[in-house]
């Protein structure tokens, strides 16, 4: 009888090991879902935006008599492959270059098409914000699941790693000046 409540007991810790293990490993993997998915819609904002700003130049060229290369960030970011990250400070620099024009230029404020172009800018940003702050909170709680005990040991096990914030910042280093606006 004795052998039989040991064997029974450990049968018992094993089994609750187990369940504890797949419990876990399930979190994560509930959080890297929700990670690619903020991912996939930041993308896709970041995608409209450069699309928006694409359209503009056209615009801005017909209806202004400015020499330089409109919008010329946009145009060598055409052909290069970009982080999120990188491609929102990029896009960031070009909104500012078309706010620049929207002000030089107030024909272009009648200009209709470029107005569409200038609201749809301003609702995709409050997007980005958004999408954002979603992300970053995720990867809040995706963090706090790696460097915690237990859940750490599960982390180890299967090599997840910390993830950083979308702007990049790497909250472990030793740079203290890594701030940019």
């Amino acid at each position: 009888m004795g052998v039989f409540i040991v064997l029974t007991s450990i049968l018992i810790a094993i089994s609750l090991l187990i369940i504890w293990l797949a419990t876990s490993y399930n979190q994560f993997q509930v959080l890297i879902i929700r990670i690619n998915e903020a991912e996939a819609n930041i993308d896709s904002v970041l995608r409209k935006r450069f699309d928006l700003l694409n359209k503009s130049i056209d615009i801005i060229k017909a209806n202004t008599d400015s020499k330089d290369n409109v919008l010329e960030q946009i145009v060598k970011l055409r052909s290069r492959k970009l982080s999120n990250f990188e491609l929102d400070r990029k896009l960031y620099d070009a909104l500012k270059e078309f706010e620049k024009y929207k002000n030089e230029y107030p024909k272009l404020k009648n200009v209709e098409s470029f107005m569409k172009i200038d609201i749809s800018l301003n609702e995709s940003e409050a997007e980005i914000v958004a999408f954002r702050k979603y992300y970053n909170d995720i990867i809040t709680d995706y963090n706090k699941l790696v460097k915690s005990f237990p859940t750490n040991i599960i982390a180890l096990i299967f090599k997840f790693k910390d993830k950083l914030y979308f702007d990049g910042k790497d909250m472990n280093d030793e740079i203290v000046d890594d701030f940019k606006l």
